[in-house]
């Protein structure tokens, strides 16, 4: 056993170490399923078929994995250790007793695992179709668990049907019958743990995490801010004290307490480029989903000009990198990517 945890990481800006990559092979849209159409294609529950199910073009596999290399390369020059998921056939069909499903994609680490200090945790995820998306990472989680992290995993939930509201009248996607959240619900501010309630994130799931990771951490709920998913597309951390904030679902009276003294960068909206024939599952949002390297460098998707700008006028230096089909995949750097070792202690930044 090594005499260090190779997982330890205390917030989202300390010196970075290790890192994972995900990677689009055998990425592809799932079949039509009750959770894909209350989290993702709510507007399509009466046209299934419009869903695009089915592999990606092989263009867009192509290209993004031309774009996940070059990040690798970035983060290896700054002396990153990056490990990547095994392949898995997303195609083949599995299920418990009460559904069965397909497979979407390994692009996306930041949603299935959660590093915090020494411990990474599977996290009962919300969709089906990525039931089984842990497997990819096995081999990885066996090293770190001989290095002596902590390696746990959260309640697999049953997902049943009566899990999803498909048409809420309050927006509430998910219902409390048991923990359920994405770990890209979750940002580590050290000893306080922002936790986005959302269509991704239920209140069971945060007490779930807030009783296991126990009094060293206090896990703060985000309500109200953004219903749709994840909260790295509404916040983003850049070093104690400066924070990045989404201007069109963050007012200027919801600025979470943890951050009421520190300088908000009120992050533009950015014109959208796209064909509207373009299949599209985020936003231009995704821009906003950046890596810190340090709390003075910054990894950002090139296009994203606005905030690279900002980033810069708070003397933060930022490497521009391309990832063509963030939106088309629905992932940004931050979702594609996983800290999981970081120099540094655990603070608190309140």
């Amino acid at each position: 056993m090594s005499s260090r945890s190779l997982v330890e990481v205390h917030n989202e800006w300390d010196p970075l170490e290790e890192m994972i990559v995900g990677h689009a092979v055998n990425a592809r849209v799932p079949s039509p399923d009750r959770g894909l159409f209350a989290v993702d294609y709510a507007d399509l529950y009466e046209k299934a078929s419009d869903i695009p199910s089915g592999p990606y073009d092989q263009q867009v596999i192509e290209e993004t994995t031309e774009d996940l290399d070059a990040f690798v390369k970035v983060l290896e020059s700054q002396g990153v250790v990056v490990r990547r998921p095994d392949v898995s056939d997303h195609a083949a069909r599995y299920g418990t007793p009460d559904w069965s499903a397909d497979g979407e994609y390994n692009y996306c680490p930041r949603d299935v695992l959660l590093p915090i200090g020494n411990t990474i945790i599977e996290t009962p995820m919300t969709l089906r179709t990525r039931y089984f998306e842990p497997f990819a990472y096995r081999s990885i989680l066996l090293d770190y668990f001989d290095s002596g992290a902590n390696w746990i995993s959260a309640p697999k939930p049953r997902l049943l049907d009566e899990t999803y509201n498909l048409r809420p009248s309050d927006g509430q996607i998910l219902n409390n019958h048991e923990p359920i959240f994405d770990a890209a619900n979750v940002l580590r501010v050290g000893r306080h743990v922002l936790y986005l309630v959302s269509s991704s994130g239920n209140m069971l799931g945060l007490r779930w995490l807030q009783r296991v990771l126990g009094d060293r951490y206090e896990v703060q709920p985000l309500i109200g801010l953004y219903d749709g998913t994840h909260v790295d597309t509404t916040i983003a951390l850049i070093r104690p004290g400066l924070v990045v904030l989404n201007s069109d679902r963050v007012r200027p009276d919801q600025v979470p307490d943890l951050f009421k003294s520190w300088d908000v960068i009120w992050c533009p909206s950015v014109p959208d480029p796209e064909p509207a024939s373009r299949k599209l599952r985020a936003s231009t949002w995704i821009g906003m989903n950046l890596i810190m390297i340090n709390p003075g460098l910054a990894v950002v998707e090139a296009t994203y000009r606005p905030l690279i700008t900002a980033l810069e006028r708070h003397g933060v230096q930022v490497i521009p990198l391309p990832l063509r089909h963030a939106r088309v995949l629905s992932g940004g750097l931050h979702c594609v990517s996983l800290d999981v070792r970081r120099r540094g202690s655990l603070e608190d930044h309140s």
